[in-house]
């Protein structure tokens, strides 16, 4: 990155911020508060407290049973169960208060919005409906294919696509048309599910950019295969006649898996893509900046070169690194959108020729503190090291946390080393590493909530290669020592990274 974007004061990279990574999900919210209620709020109030200026979150979309959001059932839409229900009411928008849930909360929830769905059809002011019907206009180059995709999902009992009849997996017009018809109540009750997102969503934007607060978003590079937009764009993925995938993502044999991983998304035909322009990558990054001040790209080498893998494979090991046309894609990007306020999630195997990428379309890249250690001085990840157009973290969402790290990922010499660079720090783990990130040259720092609440292992988010128990993480206020927005907060300080008075 140059210094002119550097110091460009549209740029969300002209100063120095810090910030916290936490998932909306991991919030101590109640089923009627939702996470896009009080709490979220509460949590934004609590980073102006500390003199942190970014909140750092995964994606946002509808997630499969596996709860994953880096595979959702949609790229554009958001999730339901994050809506606050005595948000709506406040709104208007539901008769009374939401009450308590049941034994089932996400029955109780789904309840709850239909029938604040039918109270806002009998009762919705002539304001609210024309905001219900821009929305729909503004949204429909997705809206109109997730919200039939996801009736006709609960339809055929949550199956995938791949498994509905024929007419209805080809997409056959007739067939849809009737669906359509059929599924009406449904289709509009989806509808109003992501109007209510979007509205409570651009509240808590508000809110928080009021206070010198950005949100810092997250999106995949690759798309799961059970969605609406593979679904309703099969001729842009590597798919046979009958949608199953040829050729699906991952990554080769790396720290997190001495297998790879195999992610299991089918792959972009990227020839296609190209021919009109990246629309559909434009269209994706604009409804992402609509939401986000910053958005991380995950997995960013794959736009130089990705890992292709038969999907006949078990494993990630099979396959084989094939190229992207990055240049191009990111030109559309650039001329579309300026500035272009992206990180490059560069972890992993990455190359010269990624590196080039990155710099030539001035997009910051990762340093993450935990892979710093272990090898020589010239280690990309070493402070010493850090570019000014970089974020610098302790851990990531698929790291350990730092707790955890450093007692039960380093052996004794690995510990003796971290202790000396950092000049042996009379502080216990993880302030010797937070330190650090807010030390650095870089602009933004951010830092895991686990970690400032110095928990261990069993706290952290994700077990890269796992399929089972992630994504469950949720603190609670009580777990907040009373002294920590003070002691962030000096750090912020004499670091040069606060934000408010």
């Amino acid at each position: 990155m140059n210094e002119v974007d550097l110091d460009n004061p549209q740029s969300p990279f002209s100063r120095r911020r810090a910030g916290m990574l936490l998932h909306p999900t991991s919030l101590p919210f109640t089923p009627a508060g939702g996470a896009l209620g009080p709490e979220a709020r509460h949590f934004v109030d609590f980073l102006v407290d500390c003199g942190l200026g970014l909140w750092q979150m995964l994606p946002l979309g509808p997630t499969h049973a596996d709860g994953s959001p880096y595979a959702c059932l949609s790229v554009f839409a958001g999730a339901p169960e994050l809506i606050s229900l005595s948000a709506m009411a406040a709104a208007g928008w539901m008769e009374g208060e939401p009450g308590q849930p049941d034994a089932d909360p996400a029955a109780w929830q789904r309840a709850c919005l239909e029938r604040g769905h039918g109270h806002f059809q009998r009762h919705a002011s002539t304001a609210d409906r024309a905001a219900l019907q821009r929305f729909s206009e503004a949204q429909a180059y997705w809206l109109d294919d997730y919200c039939l995709y996801q009736a006709l999902r609960a339809a055929h009992g949550g199956r995938s696509w791949l498994d509905w009849p024929a007419p209805l997996r080809d997409r056959d017009p007739s067939a849809l048309a009737q669906a359509r018809q059929d599924l009406h109540a449904q289709v509009e009750q989806i509808r109003f599910e992501q109007f209510v997102f979007e509205i409570q969503w651009l509240d808590l934007k508000r809110y928080a950019n009021e206070r010198d607060v950005l949100l810092f978003g997250d999106m995949p590079i690759f798309v799961a295969h059970d969605s609406a937009e593979v679904w309703a764009r099969r001729e842009d993925f590597t798919l046979d006649k009958q949608g199953r995938a040829e050729t699906v993502a991952g990554v080769p044999p790396d720290y997190f898996s001495k297998t790879g991983q195999r992610w299991g998304n089918p792959l972009y035909r990227w020839e296609r893509m190209q021919r009109d322009g990246f629309e559909w990558w434009r269209r994706r990054v604009g409804h992402q900046l609509a939401l986000f001040d910053i958005v991380r790209i995950d997995h960013f080498r794959g736009f130089q070169a990705y890992w292709e893998i038969p999907a006949s494979a078990d494993t990630a090991v099979e396959g084989a690194w094939v190229e992207a046309p990055g240049t191009e894609l990111f030109r559309a990007l650039k001329a579309s959108f300026d500035p272009l306020p992206v990180v490059a999630e560069d972890l992993g195997l990455i190359t010269a020729e990624v590196d080039a990428l990155r710099q030539q379309f001035s997009l910051p890249g990762m340093k993450v503190l935990q892979f710093a250690f272990g090898d020589d001085a010239a280690n990309p990840y070493l402070p010493h090291n850090h570019e000014h157009d970089s974020v610098a973290y302790t851990g990531t969402h698929d790291n350990d946390t730092t707790v955890g790290w450093w007692d039960g990922e380093l052996d004794d010499s690995a510990r003796e080393q971290v202790r000396e660079y950092l000049g042996w720090p009379q502080e216990d783990m993880p302030w010797p590493l937070i330190r650090a990130a807010f030390a650095s040259v870089a602009r933004l720092a951010v830092i895991p909530m686990q970690d400032a609440l110095e928990l261990g292992s069993e706290h952290r988010m994700n077990v890269p290669g796992t399929g089972a128990d992630n994504w469950q993480w949720r603190f609670d206020w009580d777990m907040v020592p009373a002294d920590l927005a003070g002691r962030l907060r000096r750090l912020a300080q004499l670091y040069g990274r606060q934000v408010g008075d």
